[in-house]
């Protein structure tokens, strides 16, 4: 290379590597005009892959006290409605995503264990934690940003960020951390309600508050791509918007699509169980969630022992940003996503 070009070069990176530090500069900036107080010299990802969801800070607001009644005695939730069933040391809870759709997260301690119960409704993600970090309980709130189109979390104590889909600690003083998920599955209201007539049911402490059982995301379903939040690779192979079955063991990821499983009823992938049934409304089709398309119950087992395993069932857009060399199971066969 010439002499000239070299430094031309060296001298347009160093203008670049000045403009992304402003860039950067301006973020931490506008986040501490914000009020936020978190240590941003600590972080796990590049601040730009970070967006306003648009609601600021709480605007979402989680819920930390929360109320629950008996099954049998809830009387406004449809029969097919979507509810996140968590069972630990015999006690059982349901959280409606009718609910959970204009909360996100829910700080509960159940059986004595403190859990945040979250849902991202972009990514269609449920996930169930042990809010316990560092020997310590915390409490969790909605930051109104977001990472790839997955809610960003954060933790009241040090105001830590936290990735929704993964439960990591992406930026604050906690950066490096991570949740433990626990054993969840998303099912029909009418089906919790047989099994658990006595079982508790989230309730709102004030129904006035929000129009619960709207659903705000009406069509997303029908969409070929993610709202314009998302701004990384879309899959080739699937449509972005093609729910993915998640198999979390251990650190081994295992995928499949639901509309594989749909078609077979049953599949068994490394010793893991996986069945589908029908019953269970899209909480992100319709202007009312009882009324959204089927797209049915999924339980994800060990097969030798029955045992509960942690799993999700988000997008395909979202496997691609978070877990882009997985191999996921299709009614075509194994593909590994590539970028668009």
């Amino acid at each position: 290379m010439h002499r000239g070009k070299s430094t031309a070069l060296i001298a347009g990176l160093a203008v670049l590597a000045m403009v992304m530090s402003r860039s950067v500069s301006a973020d931490i900036d506008a986040w501490r005009a914000a009020g936020w107080k978190t240590d941003f010299s600590k972080s796990a990802v590049s601040f730009a892959e970070i967006l306003s969801g648009g609601p600021p800070r709480d605007g979402i607001p989680s819920i930390d006290s929360p109320i629950f009644k008996p099954a049998a005695k809830i009387a406004d939730i449809g029969p097919n409605e979507p509810v996140i069933r968590l069972e630990l040391q015999g006690v059982v809870r349901a959280y409606p995503l009718r609910v959970l759709t204009w909360h996100e997260i829910v700080n509960d301690t159940v059986a004595g264990r403190p859990v945040a119960v979250t849902y991202c409704p972009l990514c269609n993600s449920a996930v169930v934690f042990d809010r316990t970090v560092d020997g310590k309980p915390v409490e969790f709130g909605v930051s109104g940003l977001l990472r790839g189109s997955d809610m960003v979390m954060y933790d009241r104590a040090t105001q830590s960020w936290w990735q929704q889909f993964s439960g990591e600690a992406i930026v604050g003083a906690l950066t490096g951390k991570k949740l433990k998920m626990i054993p969840s599955r998303v099912e029909s209201f009418s089906d919790y309600a047989a099994n658990y007539p006595n079982g508790e049911v989230l309730v709102p402490s004030d129904p006035r508050i929000r129009d619960y059982g709207r659903n705000p995301y009406v069509g997303y379903d029908s969409r070929n791509a993610p709202y314009p939040f998302y701004t990384g690779d879309l899959p080739r192979q699937l449509n972005p918007m093609a729910r993915v079955i998640v198999v979390r063991v251990g650190a081994a990821i295992h995928a499949m699509t639901l509309s594989y499983l749909r078609s077979q009823g049953e599949a068994e992938i490394h010793g893991v169980k996986l069945a589908w049934r029908p019953g269970v409304n899209s909480a992100l089709d319709k202007g009312r969630i009882r009324d959204g398309i089927d797209v049915g119950a999924v339980t994800v087992v060990w097969a030798a022992t029955n045992q509960p395993i942690v799993h999700d069932i988000t997008f395909a857009f979202v496997v691609q940003s978070f877990h882009p060399d997985v191999t996921v199971l299709t009614e075509s066969g194994p593909i590994t996503l590539t970028p668009r």
